[in-house]
């Protein structure tokens, strides 16, 4: 089977780091699912809008190299511990499948791109292909009391984040909500702990550069 990519996604994210590793993390991180020309058919996205959530079927396409091995190393255990490829969310996958569900907050019909899906929550690169889109069904899709693994034993601490007010200014009141609540996260790779270490990731088109000291992550520029 091949398959095509439907439509783009438009993120503030340019590369990988600082993503969430899970759709639904930030809540106030604004995306934008724009359909590539052939497809840009108002009757395909007919009805959408009566749901509040839909899944997204994409690609990691920024990885950089193809998948090694029946284990991966999950930052919600530290980085440290190997555990089977399936029993994971890991980028690095045979075919390089994502899956998100994301919240549908507008659909907008009347853009010069065609059809454009403004969304919420969701955790893809800026200019990542999407592949197909399906509408999240509650009474099917959800299982609130359903076992999740490692993931129900593994504490994921968030850590308290200060951003000096001369960065503040430089984001408009929600893209500040959403870096908090990403730097929250703490993007770093899990095995890293210098206090000595300044990392950088680029969100809103701007470069974010911090440092993080036990629980306290500062953004320095």
């Amino acid at each position: 089977m091949e398959i095509t990519p439907i439509a783009t996604f438009h993120s503030p994210f340019k590369e990988k780091f600082g993503i969430p590793r899970q759709s639904g993390l930030v809540t106030t991180l604004q995306g934008q699912v724009t359909f590539l020309p052939q497809f840009r058919n108002a009757d395909a996205v007919r009805g959408l809008e009566d749901f509040d959530y839909i899944w997204l079927i994409w690609e990691f396409s920024a990885n950089k190299h193809a998948a090694q091995g029946a284990t991966v190393r999950p930052p919600r255990l530290g980085g440290n511990t190997r555990i089977g490829v399936y029993a994971t969310r890991s980028p690095y996958r045979t075919n390089r499948l994502g899956l998100s569900a994301v919240r549908l907050e507008k659909v907008e019909m009347d853009s010069e791109r065609g059809p454009v899906l403004h969304v919420t929550g969701a955790d893809l690169m800026d200019g990542t292909p999407i592949y197909d889109i399906k509408p999240y069904v509650a009474y099917a899709d959800a299982h609130p009391d359903a076992r999740s693994g490692f993931v129900d034993t593994s504490e994921w601490k968030q850590l308290e984040v200060d951003i000096p007010s001369e960065v503040a200014q430089q984001f408009s009141e929600q893209q500040l909500q959403a870096l908090r609540q990403v730097l929250s996260l703490d993007p770093r790779p899990h095995y890293h702990n210098s206090v000595s270490k300044v990392y950088g990731m680029t969100f809103e088109g701007k470069d974010v550069h911090f440092t993080v000291d036990g629980d306290k992550l500062q953004v320095i520029k």
